[in-house]
């Protein structure tokens, strides 16, 4: 009998400490774990548009100022348009026209700007070929070493050149994303400890707010009394006929002080009072 009963006084306190352990506050702060977005999503890689829609009747480029295509059987015509054409075409054609924008002159293929626009163009049609074709791990890898290159490319320009930096992130349209200097896993345990420090500051800030209110509200009432109070205290020393120390100046002075905190508090009614009708 006694052993059972230290049985069930261990299990007893293990439950107590169970119980103490696992204990939860009551603030409603629930957090949950952040997505994963790939490294190959827009969002991570810094594109902030995707490419141009095509217009499917357009020729290749190479083929738009042919004279036979003119005249030719429609099928034949169909064969060279943009929306029949093979996914390097249109990948080419998008590496063109953003060179372009970029480029020094018309044969500048070759310059920080040109190679940065080449790079962009052929990211961006792939990261289309991918929301397709997911599972195509080969030109994962192509258009994650890609990304990875411009980064390094933009961090050199960066270095070098700030001033074409800016100017060829806002020509592209894209948002240079360095790597970060210390990384570390997010965990929930410090995710709950910075959302409770700002729930914390929260409450404070309302409260500080509330009580900044509340002694507004008795400034005007505390004024009042206070000139009447020294006025009352400035003409029993008058009438005992004792040094006195409390001046018709400084009353004077709190009295005009209250006019101006009145005026300015009818002010701040009247415009509250306009924004509330609209």
């Amino acid at each position: 009998m006694n052993i059972c009963n230290l049985v069930k006084t261990t299990i007893n306190v293990q439950k107590q400490l169970t119980r103490q352990y696992a204990f939860k506050s009551d603030l409603k702060i629930k957090w949950v774990r952040p997505e994963k977005i790939s490294c190959i999503k827009p969002e991570k890689s810094g594109d902030c548009t995707k490419l141009p829609p095509l217009n499917p009747q357009e020729y290749i480029p190479e083929f738009q100022n042919s004279k036979e295509l003119e005249n030719a059987d429609p099928i034949v015509q169909s064969i060279f348009q943009m929306g029949n054409c093979e996914h390097h075409y249109t990948s080419r054609h998008h590496r063109l026209t953003m060179i372009k924008e970029v480029q020094r002159h018309s044969l500048d293929y070759g310059s920080m700007e040109a190679k940065l626009a080449r790079m962009t163009g052929r990211i961006r049609s792939l990261q289309e070929y991918m929301e397709k074709f997911p599972r195509d791990k080969k030109k994962k890898v192509i258009l994650k070493e890609l990304i990875d290159k411009r980064k390094k490319f933009l961090k050199y320009l960066r270095r070098w050149d700030y001033a074409r930096f800016e100017w060829i992130l806002e020509k592209l349209d894209l948002v240079y994303k360095p790597p970060p200097e210390y990384f570390h896993w997010i965990t929930r345990k410090e995710s709950l400890q910075k959302l409770t420090n700002t729930y914390c500051e929260n409450i404070k800030e309302a409260r500080l707010e509330e009580y900044r209110k509340k002694l507004e509200d008795e400034q005007i009432p505390f004024l009042e009394e206070a000139i009447k109070q020294l006025s009352k205290a400035r003409q029993d020393q008058i009438d005992c006929d004792v040094p006195i120390t409390i001046t018709e100046e400084k009353i004077n002075e709190m009295k005009i002080d209250l006019e101006n905190l009145k005026v300015i508090r009818a002010s701040n009614m009247s415009n509250k009072n306009g924004e509330d009708l609209f």
